[in-house]
């Protein structure tokens, strides 16, 4: 009898020390997102400015580049040296949330900025079919910037 107890709890303690010893597979995450741009003060100054992004330190201190926060341990890299603007497809963009589009639309239309729906309608948001708005526009670079008002 008490070798089978001995038993039993010689296996549970082992069967524990695998499961225990075992790590959770690790997943890759989001680290950065770059976007190359011809003018870096234009476009540092935009989303700044227009987009509301708080920078960071960023460690080459070149004068190349600029990196924002964007979430926790997610930044967004400013790199200069593209030759000019170049116009990229809206399914393309980098989508921003912020709690109030009608809010944002303000800021966009005291500073000229053209805004449109999904479907390219000017001047409107697109209301998608779970009931959040969102609008397109684009960034000095070309790029195309979601703004809307989801909530996770």
């Amino acid at each position: 009898m008490k070798i089978k107890i001995s038993l039993i709890v010689l296996a549970f303690i082992s069967l524990a020390g695998s499961v225990l010893g075992q790590t959770a597979p690790v997943h890759p995450s989001l680290n950065h997102i770059a976007v190359y741009v011809a003018d870096l003060q234009v476009s540092t100054g935009f989303y700044k400015d227009v987009i509301g992004l708080d920078s960071v330190a960023e460690p080459f201190h070149d004068g190349k580049h600029t990196w924002f926060a964007v979430g926790p341990n997610i930044k967004l890299h400013l790199i200069s040296g593209a030759k000019k603007k170049e116009f990229h497809d809206k399914n393309a963009h980098l989508c921003f949330t912020v709690p109030s589009v009608e809010a944002f639309i303000v800021n966009l239309k005291k500073r000229s900025i053209p805004f449109e729906s999904w479907e390219g309608k000017q001047g409107a948001y697109t209301l998608r079919v779970d009931g959040v708005k969102q609008i397109y526009f684009m960034d000095p670079d070309g790029y195309w910037i979601e703004i809307n008002d989801a909530r996770e």
